[in-house]
Order: structure tokens, then C-alpha cells, then sequence
């Protein structure tokens, strides 16, 4: 991958997180601040599809007990 098509696409994940997380923060009626939405904004894939999120948490639970048993042999 070309680094123009790398950053572009990067560009565009930052562009729509941004965006998700001035629609979070003006449009609905949370009681968060703006750095929680923006927080949020970062995984937006993950918000906005919640299959995604348990996917990362189960690569993640994944990767934490692999190092475990990594660590201990």
C-alpha cells in the first residue's frame, strides 16, 4: 500500500470520527462532555456496530491470555 492511499485512508477514519463525535455531542441528549464523544469517535466502528466491539474485545481477551500462558511456560 502506497503511502498516499495509507494516509488518505487514515485521513478519512479521522474525518468520520470527528464527525461521529460532533453528532454524539450536539445531537443527542447524553450528559457526557466533549472528550468522551471524541473518545468515542476514535472507535467508531465499534459504537456504531457493537458485533465490532465484541470482536476487539475478544482479540483482545485473546492476545491478554496468550501472553499469560506465554509468560508463564
Amino acid at each position: 500500500m502506497t503511502p498516499q492511499i495509507k494516509y488518505g485512508l487514515l485521513g478519512l477514519y479521522a474525518v468520520i470520527g470527528l464527525g461521529f463525535a460532533l453528532y454524539q455531542h450536539f445531537a443527542t441528549h447524553d450528559l457526557h462532555g466533549f472528550a468522551y464523544h471524541l473518545g468515542q469517535g476514535l472507535v467508531w466502528p465499534a459504537v456504531m456496530f457493537p458485533a465490532v466491539g465484541k470482536l476487539i474485545g475478544g482479540v483482545i481477551m485473546l492476545l491478554v491470555v496468550g501472553t499469560l500462558i506465554l509468560a508463564n511456560s
